[in-house]
């Protein structure tokens, strides 16, 4: 392997995911640093396109990259009936990572001192005066790049020590039918009359493209991911038996695990290395959504490096929310709730702009006090009560891919 003499930046982002485009993204708004995102090359190591979904209210400076959105959500409940709610002013809105890096790279391409390199990261550690990153190009040249602090993004070999652990794991079809079968308006969020396994929970989840195309998810909240055959069966069944929509045509597929855990995320890995994304803790450990976070997140850090103060990424949920979801997590893996009642119960009582605000850490403490006592409040009572005395433990667990919310 041939070396290559060192280069600097003031920023290097290890990885071109949500987390790594979006504070690329934030910092060339600012201005305020040059800065090197570090993708993996072409190959087996890229990951394959996926999609992000959130919520907002208005017009968002992602516009460019959303691809689609919808004014009402539903959840179907395990008995079949339907919640259909209007989020206003919110709404849900999707985002392909082949968007969000075409409008991310253009910018990076037009900006003093931004730029993309592709290239496989060996090694990331301080050095004085900042971090460098050791990584290989794809002609097998070694190069070094040195900032004065480095971002990181990639996915943990391992979680962090948690009293609980769960999975968010998932299998989606984008499906075209034979005839018009979706209401382009409305996203199902959670669709509970999929077969509910022993342990944990599962549902559909549809996002509608055009009358004859979707993404359609089969999702399951438990401790284990399944086999590509049993995600291909439950979709199968779901796309037949539970939505009826007749021959269709699979036109691409996607896969993903995200992890559900009370674990305690470090956001820093070195005087100048910071972790970003889900490796920083950005997940929302009772829901699985990630992107929303990473915004506030991207936003923090790109107004602090402008503003001269401290770049540690600020956590990306307050104490409160995390402390609720401790409970939540603990609740469905001891199987003191039931899972699709529980989440049904939250959009048929509570007010659904109250409820999403809720899910992004935004509300008052009088709101949540409101949302918890629409809650079965005596498990979960008992289950706060059990949390501060049970242990965090390691375990060994397969690599956590990026989330898709």
């Amino acid at each position: 392997m041939t070396p290559r003499s060192a280069e600097a930046s003031d920023i290097v982002v290890v990885g071109g995911g949500a987390a790594g485009l979006s504070l690329a993204h934030r910092l060339t708004e600012t201005g305020a640093a040059t800065v090197t995102v570090i993708e993996p090359p072409d190959g087996p190591p890229r990951p394959a396109e996926r999609t992000w979904c959130y919520w907002d209210a208005g017009v968002d400076d992602l516009e460019e990259a959303v691809s689609a959105s919808w004014p009402l959500l539903r959840v179907h409940g395990a008995d079949g009936r339907p919640v259909t709610v209007e989020p206003a002013p919110f709404t849900y809105r999707m985002v392909r990572s082949t968007d969000l890096e075409r409008m991310v790279h253009g910018r990076l391409a037009r900006s003093d001192g931004g730029r993309v390199l592709r290239a496989t990261v060996e090694s990331v550690r301080d050095v004085p005066q900042g971090a460098e990153v050791r990584c290989t190009l794809p002609g097998g040249w070694s190069l070094t790049l040195r900032a004065r602090r480095v971002f990181d993004s990639r996915p943990l070999p391992a979680l962090p020590p948690a009293r609980t652990r769960l999975l968010q794991h998932f299998r989606g079809w984008f499906v075209r039918t034979d005839t018009d079968r979706f209401d382009p308006a409305v996203a199902d969020l959670m669709d509970f009359r999929v077969p509910q396994p022993a342990h944990g929970l599962a549902f559909g989840y549809v996002l509608p493209l055009a009358r004859d195309r979707a993404l359609v998810e089969y999702t399951e909240f438990s401790g284990s991911a399944l086999t590509t055959e049993a995600y291909e069966s439950a979709l199968g069944d779901y796309c037949r038996d539970i939505l009826g929509l007749g021959a269709l045509t699979v036109e691409r597929t996607e896969q993903g695990i995200i992890p559900m855990t009370d674990a305690r995320f470090a956001r820093r890995a070195g005087s100048a290395v910071f972790r970003i994304g889900t490796a920083g803790g950005a997940t929302r450990p009772a829901t699985g959504y990630t992107f929303a976070a990473v915004q506030r997140q991207s936003r923090a850090i790109a107004a602090a490096l402008r503003d001269g103060h401290g770049t540690v990424p600020p956590a990306p949920h307050g104490r409160r929310a995390l402390a609720m979801d401790a409970i939540l997590l603990r609740a469905l893996d001891t199987g003191r709730i039931d899972g699709s009642a529980f989440f049904t119960d939250l959009f048929r009582r509570v007010p659904t702009e109250r409820l999403l605000r809720f899910l992004d850490g935004a509300t008052s403490v009088r709101e949540e006090w409101s949302i918890g006592l629409r809650t079965p409040v005596r498990p979960m009572l008992a289950t706060a009560v059990e949390l501060p005395f049970l242990p965090r433990r390691s375990r060994p667990t397969a690599r956590i891919g990026e989330n898709h919310r």
